[in-house]
């Protein structure tokens, strides 16, 4: 008779795996099975999601674009400065190559 012992190593071997395919995840249901009919239910773990804090920018600078971008979030601002490369790219690909070797520098 498999030990409880055994199944939960099984367990954690398979949660453990970094790309689990459809076999690791039969295996994973049938040892959770095993584990919940011949040893019960284990106790549940109340978990909390909290989501991540969202990163703002923050500059000391005085030009219009870094006022207009201050204390706004990441995720508003690149989106736009991503459809000004495209333009950039297109428009002035010598600015467009500059920024990008300066960023690619950092």
């Amino acid at each position: 008779m498999i030990t409880k012992q055994d199944l939960e190593e099984a367990i954690a071997e398979c949660k453990g795996q970094r790309n689990p395919n459809s076999n690791t995840c039969i295996k994973l249901a049938a040892f959770l099975t095993l584990q919940r009919e011949l040893y019960g239910n284990p106790p549940v773990v109340e978990q909390s999601f909290s989501p991540p804090p969202i990163e703002t920018i923050r500059t000391n600078g005085d030009s219009d674009f870094m006022v207009a971008v201050d204390g706004k979030p990441w995720e508003d601002v690149l989106p736009i400065m991503d459809e000004l490369m495209d333009s950039m790219m297109v428009l002035q690909p010598r600015i467009y190559d500059s920024v990008m070797r300066r960023i690619g520098n950092l």
